[in-house]
């Protein structure tokens, strides 16, 4: 009877009031989206990001805008900071790390990857055995699955 009536009354709030009560009582998370791209000589883009703490070196991506699908926005992530289209793109994982969700993806580029985002100090292009320094183990073994390489 009482489940019931909660129901009822849930029903019968607008929208907006639920959206506010699910939100208020359940954690808030952040969602990005990363891409390991490689091109035809087996490297991976790598771009100097200036919001990096430590080395600054990673993948492409950002945060998803309200409503927008992943998809959508490691195409436009990816687009907006190196001009590259992506094809062959594949789901790899999801990663948690505290209060924020990490997609990330795998894919080839399409065009020639420059640096169009004033987020981007530089990029670059490299070999499995020659990436930055600072590269984090948790990048290097993300690479080396997807170049299905043993570390």
């Amino acid at each position: 009877m009482l489940r019931e009536t909660i129901g009822k009354i849930w029903k019968m709030l607008p929208k907006g009031a639920r959206r506010r009560i699910v939100r208020a009582t359940q954690a808030n998370f952040t969602a990005s989206v990363a891409a390991i791209v490689v091109n035809e000589k087996r490297e991976v883009l790598l771009l100097d990001h200036v919001l990096r703490p430590r080395s600054g070196w990673g993948f492409p991506g950002g945060f998803l805008d309200a409503g927008e699908q992943a998809l959508d926005a490691i195409r436009r992530e990816v687009k907006e900071e190196t001009g590259l289209d992506l094809e062959n793109l594949q789901f790899r994982r999801v990663l948690v790390r505290g209060r924020h969700i990490e997609i990330i993806f795998s894919a080839h580029p399409v065009g020639e990857a420059r640096v169009m985002s004033s987020e981007i100090y530089k990029l670059g292009w490299f070999d499995f055995e020659r990436l930055p320094e600072g590269t984090t183990f948790a990048q290097k073994l993300l690479i080396g699955e997807v170049l299905n390489t043993e570390i």
